[in-house]
């Protein structure tokens, strides 16, 4: 440690201020005359010596000063504690209290790599006058917010790297990884991302534009939302590249000492969206393969009459397999989950109505109802349409139908009814006989509690229907 014909070494030695120097794995090197009279040791003692042997500690102070040797190993920069309590041991093999400020300085070898720590101690043990005192107590006050801080970021930290979605941060117009929390290393395969920027970590991530976005988000300081987005991504660095869908965010973000940067987070939904692609494949398998029984039924039946040139009752049968067909369709595009009942009605109606939306009225809120009480109502409307045509409003010009609903809630759901008010047709009776059609319709839509009332007014047709669903 010399420079010319200076020797730093003795300068050290005869300086008043102490000196530790140890090693990168925390063994005493040398110290000056200052620091042993400081610490009652000779150099024999404790050369060679690990610095917590030659000086044990415990609880928060030996923590403290672990941690500042840590964090100089880790990153090639000085660390400081403005207040340490750090006991001494004594001639009697007792312990002194101690009240130490103490900075660590790296020592770098050519390759940057922490070779030596040089420890600078000022004991402010006996420091009594009043206005250092109260310096002492700021500078403690101080350091325990420090010391907060940094807790409370190490907490940040952990609960970013265990957070199930996966986190990103990128800095500046290079958008250079800052931090990435597990989930995200597992996302693209464990590679390497400290201090890289993404077109350097992620090469296929730049060619599929998203370079192009960040540079957008950092200009506009607008965020981008990733739908479903699909993403080719490698799994390692020399793996082939694969299909994922994800979820995402890229949130512009700023900070302290003119900080800017692009926060990503998101979600890996690649094992639900084949999940659903798996689902709508079925589903449509499904509905191909009802069509065409539906097909061969109406075949069948018309082969079976085909003798009759005029048959009311194979019409009627015909009508009622297109309007189930209709309601299988329309569920079958929402898969089988819901369907919006003023669409079930509106269908019903077209198919035997007509297109003509001035011969009914539809009031009522939206609704969506499971498969089975939306297929019941549709074969329900297909009734009353068909009936209204051939007996009712729409078998004359002026009459029409008005179609009102509500919905009552409840604890397990609520109550749905349904209001069909025919009028402007001719004068209708209660009939001497019931048919299919008619069962049908009292059947109501077929859920628990369905009940269905029908009156065969002078001015028309009122048939009333209430169910209960589970919304």
């Amino acid at each position: 440690m010399s420079d010319g014909s200076i020797d730093f070494r003795r300068v050290l030695e005869h300086s008043p201020n102490p000196y530790l120097l140890l090693d990168a794995e925390l063994r005493i090197s040398w110290a000056n005359h200052a620091y042993l009279a400081a610490v009652g040791r000779e150099l024999d003692d404790i050369a060679g010596s690990h610095v917590f042997d030659a000086f044990p500690g415990a609880g928060e102070s030996h923590h403290l000063i672990e941690s500042s040797f840590e964090r100089v190993l880790e990153t090639g920069e000085p660390d400081e504690i403005a207040h340490l309590k750090y006991d001494i041991p004594n001639a009697s093999g007792g312990m002194d209290a101690h009240i130490w400020s103490t900075t660590q300085v790296p020592i770098l070898d050519d390759s940057g790599a922490v070779r030596y720590i040089l420890q600078h101690p000022v004991q402010i043990t006996k420091i009594e006058q009043r206005d250092t005192a109260s310096v002492v107590r700021r500078a403690e006050a101080v350091e325990q917010r420090w010391r907060g801080a940094t807790k409370e970021l190490e907490r940040l930290r952990a609960l970013l790297e265990q957070a199930p979605g996966f986190v990103a941060v990128l800095a500046g117009p290079e958008h250079r990884f800052v931090m990435s929390n597990a989930a995200y290393r597992r996302l693209i395969g464990e590679r390497d991302l400290d201090g890289k920027s993404v077109a350097e970590a992620l090469p296929e991530i730049a060619e599929q534009g998203f370079v192009d976005i960040l540079d957008k988000v950092m200009e506009t300081g607008e965020p981008y939302f990733g739908r479903r987005e699909k993403v080719m991504l490698k799994s390692g660095e020399h793996d082939e590249l694969r299909e994922r869908h994800l979820e995402f965010i890229f949130q512009p973000i700023s900070g302290p000492d003119s900080f800017d940067g692009v926060l990503v987070q998101g979600y890996d939904v690649t094992e639900e969206v084949l999940a659903e692609d798996s689902q709508r494949i079925l589903i449509n398998e499904l509905n191909h393969r009802v069509k065409n029984t539906l097909a061969v039924v109406q075949g069948l039946a018309q082969q079976s009459f085909k003798g009759d040139k005029q048959n009311p009752q194979l019409d009627i049968f015909v009508e009622r397999l297109a309007a189930l067909a209709s309601a299988h369709s329309l569920l079958t595009e929402r898969r089988w989950e819901s369907a919006d009942l003023r669409t079930i009605v509106r269908g019903a109606l077209e198919a035997t109505a007509g297109t003509q939306q001035s011969r009914y009225t539809l009031d009522g809120p939206d609704i969506r109802l499971e498969p089975q009480p939306a297929v019941a109502l549709s074969m329900v409307i297909h009734e009353l349409s068909t009936n209204a045509v051939k007996y009712g409003a729409f078998s004359t010009d002026d009459g029409s139908v008005d179609i009102q609903w509500s919905f009552e809630a409840g604890e397990d759901g609520g109550t749905l009814i349904l209001d069909w008010r025919e009028s402007g047709g001719p004068s209708v009776a209660t009939p001497d006989r019931t048919g299919f059609g008619s069962r049908l319709i009292k059947r109501g839509l077929g859920t628990p509690g369905s009940r269905t009332t029908i009156e065969y007014l002078p001015d028309g047709l009122h048939c009333r229907l209430e169910g209960k669903l589970c919304l």
